[in-house]
């Protein structure tokens, strides 16, 4: 090659390699600028997360009314600010987009398609009927009957939307038998009712209007706009000048920033207690004199009723029953047909509908096989347990169900009010300690020390467990005015301080009671317990722990409805909680 060529050649290479070197260094620095701003945008859109507010269960049912009108389908709530906002709530319990919907749809109810402008619009308990389908002279025992309710309104006009609550049971007196029935909503004015028949012998059919779809609306309204109708007060003591002893008392509740609970006032004018592991803040006036750090009792305020004239002759067509075909329905034995469960009692089995029936006043469960025990059998099925309830009242007549039926079982006073408690009582010949305690704020009680009022998920965190621990707890009646949010928050933090504790300890027996009937009223309606009912189940459906259904077993029996069921039923409860207990039994 000429030397002149060559050297042409080189030149053009340096060239060449200097303009790559260059090129190299600005496309280096262009992909750190973009890193960095990328980790910036990341930053903005992590704090806006941070800053995000809990996601309304209100505000997304309200996109989905306007974005669909079938409830399932996924555009309803498949947006990305919803995921965001969902995302943000629900990250640290490991709830996912899809899980988050599953909940959505438990707790979903339709609405009137129209305004209604008179209350002679809503459903009539008078007018509306049912009907026995394909009635049979005879059915054998494992069969199943099939009812249909046709809702009319006060002008015997039938109606063409659905939202009513009912509830069904087929039963017979004599024989103090009955059973659940499973109510579906047709959305057109009519609603099919399923019956397992159970038993040989009779039985009759009988269906009650709990709620009108329009006085569901009254209650939903509420709880939107005035969760604050029942409240509280706070009990403030310190020392005072020439040292005498000052008290002053206010009014205290949930903090929350809407659904009315935010009234209570802004800025400097309350005292905030704040619980960093439950992560819930209570609040109060400030006193006038006395300082926050002065607060030292607790108890129920009073309850204000916020229903208008048309919304109360709305709910006092409550639990109406509605007239219907009364034949007689003739069950025979059938062999093979019998509704026999024989698998054994243990954590995550499904509850069907129904989840057993009554017979003489005894309840056999179809969820698993369960035993009915004896003083002499429940005490060796407590033998060497450390048994902790927390709860409500309802879960406190399972304590003094043992303290009556265990003769052994000796209650200690801890001189604290029995109400609230907590209550101990001890066994040292057969190594058991029974506990139970009111679950924290929100309650509804005589005056007690706040000291002594524990939120759940605290007292779990609390608990080494072991396969001498049993744990049981509920939660229902007391916040019923509440926020669906609110309840759902509690719920899950619970959920996240028993997987912790099945985690470090997998022997430790849970059980959750659920929700059970009772109320009627505007302060804790029977179906704004079925919402909070349907939200427990869903937390705790996949967790690994055993969920004692007292829904239909409240619902269905002959007893008069109470919030606080009769001894029959609470015998029943007991058995099943025995059985879970001790399934070797």
């Amino acid at each position: 090659m000429p030397s002149k060529n060559k050297t042409v050649i080189e030149s053009r290479l340096q060239h060449f390699h200097k303009e790559r070197s260059c090129l190299q260094r600005f496309f280096t620095g262009l992909c750190i600028l973009v890193v960095i701003c990328f980790l910036v945008l990341l930053s903005d859109v992590g704090n806006e997360r941070k800053k995000s507010p809990s996601p309304s269960f209100l505000s997304l049912r309200r996109a989905e009314r306007q974005n669909s009108s079938n409830f399932n389908s996924p555009a309803a709530i498949d947006s990305e600010e919803s995921q965001t906002l969902i995302s943000s709530f629900y990250s640290e319990f490991g709830i996912s987009f899809d899980g988050y919907s599953r909940l959505q749809q438990a707790v979903y109810w339709p609405e009137p398609d129209r305004s209604i402008t008179n209350v002679s619009m809503s459903t009539s308990p008078a007018h509306t009927t049912f009907i026995i389908e394909n009635l049979k002279e005879s059915y054998q025992i494992g069969e199943e009957l099939f009812v249909t309710v046709y809702a009319k309104d006060f002008d015997n006009k039938s109606k063409s939307y659905g939202g009513d609550f009912f509830q069904a049971k087929l039963f017979w007196s004599k024989t103090k038998a009955s059973v659940f029935g499973d109510v579906e909503d047709l959305l057109n004015g009519s609603y099919s009712v399923r019956f397992l028949l159970p038993w040989v012998g009779e039985a009759q059919v009988a269906v009650r209007l709990i709620h009108s779809s329009e006085a569901v609306q009254a209650l939903k309204h509420h709880r939107d706009t005035d969760s604050d109708r029942v409240f509280f007060k706070g009990y403030y003591e310190g020392q005072g000048p020439n040292k005498t002893r000052l008290s002053e008392t206010v009014m205290c509740n949930v903090k929350w920033d809407k659904n009315g609970l935010e009234s209570m006032g802004t800025g400097d004018c309350c005292c905030e207690y704040n619980d960093p592991r439950a992560k819930e803040t209570w609040r109060c006036q400030r006193p006038k004199l006395l300082p926050c750090s002065a607060l030292v009792y607790h108890s129920m305020g009073g309850y204000r009723n916020c229903l208008t004239n048309k919304e109360k002759m709305l709910m006092r067509q409550t639990n109406k029953g509605i007239n219907g075909d009364k034949s007689i329905i003739k069950i025979f034995y059938s062999h093979g047909n019998e509704t026999i469960v024989t698998e054994k009692c243990r954590p995550g089995l499904h509850i069907p509908v129904p989840a057993g029936f009554y017979l003489n006043d005894v309840w056999t469960s179809f969820v698993c096989s369960t035993c009915h025990f004896t003083t002499q059998t429940t005490t060796e099925c407590l033998k060497n347990k450390h048994i902790y309830m927390m709860g409500d009242s309802t879960m406190r007549q399972w304590f003094e169900f043992f303290l009556k039926t265990v003769p052994t079982l000796k209650q200690m006073n801890l001189h604290v009010p029995y109400q609230s408690g907590p209550l101990i009582a001890v066994d040292v010949e057969n190594n058991i300690d029974l506990h139970w305690r009111a679950h924290g704020v929100p309650l509804r009680t005589l005056k007690t020390a706040v000291a002594n009022l524990h939120y759940i998920s605290n007292e779990i965190d609390d608990q080494a467990g072991g396969p001498h621990t049993v744990l049981i707890f509920n939660l229902g009646p007391h916040f019923t005015t509440y926020p669906l949010d609110f309840y759902t928050h509690r719920v899950l933090r619970i959920r996240k301080a028993v997987l912790a504790l099945l985690q470090r300890a997998p022997d430790t027996t849970v059980i959750i009671k659920t929700v059970n009937t009772g109320y009627k009223d505007i302060f804790g309606s029977d179906w704004y317990s079925l919402q909070l009912d349907r939200i427990l189940r869903w937390a705790f459906q996949d967790v690994g722990v055993y969920i004692l259904d007292v829904w239909q077993m409240t619902a269905c029996h002959y007893s008069k409805e109470n919030i606080h069921p009769g001894p029959v039923i609470i015998k029943n409860e007991i058995d099943i909680l025995l059985s879970f207990i001790c399934p070797n039994s």
